[in-house]
């Protein structure tokens, strides 16, 4: 059986837009018929993705796996690597944890059993599927890392896949970038670089293009596209770099004002996505007391860190502030995942599984205390909850590691199959869940927002966005943007042109 056929994306930095055109590339080779697979080898990221047997995997490998029309597996990111302090993160293999470690003794004391994953991984999607696309991290140019590296340069060797560097026009310096990292890269890396991507421009190609001229001419890489800023592009993010472009509508004015509490060990963001596309929503991210104001809704997102970031919250004065706000009976709360646990009485770690924090009191909205445990529960979930008297159906995935026990009469939000998860007051201003994705449910997003509205002597809007639509849309905006400015045909030769050469060898 002929073994797929890879590409690599690397980037001369983090935050370069290498998850993007992964994806885009994850299109385009699935529209043109051929099964594709994303692969990421190592991944360091706090928003994940539940595969369908209940693993987890990064969250950006679960979207391109989307954009290709193929189930996500663990096989597409082998390693998911999810920072729980400075200096230490908890590893995850093949989609379940593995244990938490220091960066010194991953680095030592991981690496070959590492590489031996990452190969086996990656043998089994080479038996599956036809095209493969590879995703960097960081910049393969960190010489002070790449001798023990598991996801750059090592792993372009290992697969002999072609790689196409991507640099972020936006962040300025585009051309030291891009000939900084070619000249740090050892020969027969640099020898393996196909041609470079441009992304993110805004404005006159024309006015480029001496510059493009002369990057050609000095190194001798071709440049095989520049692909412009495409707005509104609803596709996940992968990690925190991201959010400072959630600042957007800081200023906007709109109907409904929410506030996303942004604790330092956040974890997928993305689950609020979904009001950005409302018309009538101002979504702010908020980390200080002075920031918060009084908004209409308050979501407390996950947390990787959970006592850590209640003790953030409690520090900066927001904990009182929350607990206020919902007093006061005009502010809806909603608690996700970690942000549910804050909810309620107490929080205990006694084991250290996520901190060295032992215990700590919660906000005390919600008569529950939870207890850290070293299993971690992650698993797709459907149930359904009753909100403004509707019954509504609600999908979702949960991650986390705490087990949560009401201390008085339960009020359940969710009903599954067999259990129920969260809570929720009967007005329903106050909701906590385990339910990540919750808000991707566009039913109940709209029920919640029209109750907001008609709080406020506002008339219901009933025909708002599908947001998993504009998400289908959105890879196919992408795809087609990518497929416009780059140069396809030179890099489908050029990955051929590798697979001959590997077949020749052999």
């Amino acid at each position: 059986m002929p073994k797929a056929l890879p590409l690599m994306i690397q980037g001369t930095s983090s935050d370069a837009g290498k998850s993007a055109i992964a994806t885009a590339f994850c299109r385009i080779f699935a529209q043109a018929g051929h099964k594709t697979a994303p692969f990421k080898s190592q991944n360091m990221a706090l928003n994940s993705y539940v595969t369908i047997d209940g693993k987890e995997i990064g969250r950006a490998q679960g979207v391109q796996a989307e954009a290709a029309g193929v189930l996500a597996t663990t096989d597409m990111n082998p390693i998911l690597i999810k920072p729980t302090r400075d200096s230490e993160s908890q590893i995850v293999v093949n989609g379940e944890p593995y244990g938490n470690m220091k960066a010194m003794a991953y680095r030592t004391e991981f690496y070959d059993q590492g590489l031996r994953i990452i190969s086996e991984s990656y043998a089994r999607l080479s038996e599956s599927y036809d095209r493969i696309v590879i995703e960097g991290a960081g910049s393969p140019a960190e010489i002070n890392l790449n001798d023990r590296e598991l996801v750059n340069m090592r792993v372009a060797r290992l697969t002999n896949a072609p790689v196409i560097l991507v640099a972020d026009i936006e962040r300025g310096g585009v051309f030291a970038s891009l000939v900084g990292t070619l000249q740090l890269l050892e020969p027969q890396d640099r020898e393996r670089v196909i041609g470079v991507v441009i992304n993110r421009f805004r404005g006159d190609l024309t006015l480029l293009q001496s510059g493009l001229d002369w990057f050609e001419e000095y190194t001798g890489k071709p440049v095989l596209g520049v692909v412009p800023f495409i707005p509104d592009l609803w596709i996940d993010a992968e990690d925190s770099l991201i959010l400072h472009r959630y600042q957007g509508q800081r200023e906007t004015p709109r109907d409904i004002d929410i506030a996303v509490i942004r604790y330092p060990r956040i974890s997928n963001f993305t689950d609020v996505d979904p009001f950005f596309v409302e018309p009538d929503c101002r979504m702010r991210f908020v980390s200080r007391l002075e920031e918060l104001g009084d908004p209409d809704l308050i979501v407390l997102p996950g947390s990787k860190n959970t006592l850590e970031d209640l003790q953030f919250l409690r520090e900066t004065g927001l904990a009182e502030r929350i607990h206020e706000l919902h007093s006061g009976g005009k502010t809806y709360v909603v608690g996700l995942c970690g942000g549910y646990q804050m909810l309620g009485q107490s929080i205990h770690d006694p084991d250290g599984v996520e901190s060295t924090l032992r215990e700590m009191a919660g906000l005390g909205l919600i008569p529950m205390v939870t207890t850290m445990e070293p299993r971690k529960t992650t698993v797709l979930s459907r149930g359904t909850a009753r909100f403004a008297g509707h019954l509504l159906e609600l999908e979702g995935y949960e991650i986390h590691m705490g087990q949560s026990v009401y201390t008085e009469n339960d009020a359940p939000f969710i009903q599954l199959a067999d259990r129920t998860d969260g809570y929720c007051t009967q007005e329903r201003k106050l909701i906590g869940t385990y339910f990540h994705g919750l808000f991707h449910n566009d039913e109940f997003r709209t029920q919640l927002l029209n109750a907001i509205r008609q709080q406020k002597g506002l008339s219901s809007i009933m025909d708002r966005p599908s947001f998993v639509a504009l998400r289908e849309q959105g890879y196919d905006l992408l795809g087609d943007t990518v497929r416009k400015h780059v140069n396809i045909e030179a890099i489908e030769e050029q990955m051929r042109l590798y697979q001959e050469k590997e077949e020749g060898v052999s």
